[in-house]
């Protein structure tokens, strides 16, 4: 398996801890659509339309909860309150598909994706997000 590419430099670890949790998880939530894309793009031979319907069940705020959900026992203690402190940001909006608690969960989710992805760890998302046995 290959792993994925970070497009930037890797950030420092203390950096990225002290960067706010709802802008680690502005960018998990970019990465995470991405990487989503990708592996549905590479494995299925779908119209655009159908990937897109796919894509939307997974990243949504339910679909990534669920994936938390089963992702949660495999965190390490650094991963955890990361994720935590996703879960527990004060955020600017309010899922309208998602109940609060899907929501926050997704939310920590991101934070985590983010925080792993500044940190160059894209391998860990890999194993966190889509080892076959988390799918």
């Amino acid at each position: 398996m290959q792993a994925m590419v970070c497009i930037g430099e890797p950030v420092p670890a203390e950096r990225a801890k002290q960067m706010n949790p709802v802008v680690l998880a502005f960018v998990g939530d970019a990465v995470y659509t991405l990487l989503v894309r990708e592996k549905l793009a590479l494995a299925l031979k779908s119209k655009a339309g159908e990937l897109n319907r796919r894509a939307a069940d997974v990243v949504s705020a339910h679909g990534q909860s669920q994936t938390m959900e089963r992702v949660l026992p495999l965190l390490t203690e650094e991963e955890e309150e990361i994720y935590r402190r996703g879960r527990n940001a004060h955020k600017p909006t309010r899922s309208k598909n998602a109940s609060v608690a899907e929501y926050v969960r997704s939310t920590g989710a991101e934070a985590l994706i983010g925080y792993l992805y500044l940190t160059g760890d894209t391998a860990r998302i890999e194993a966190l997000f889509f080892a076959e046995e988390n799918s």
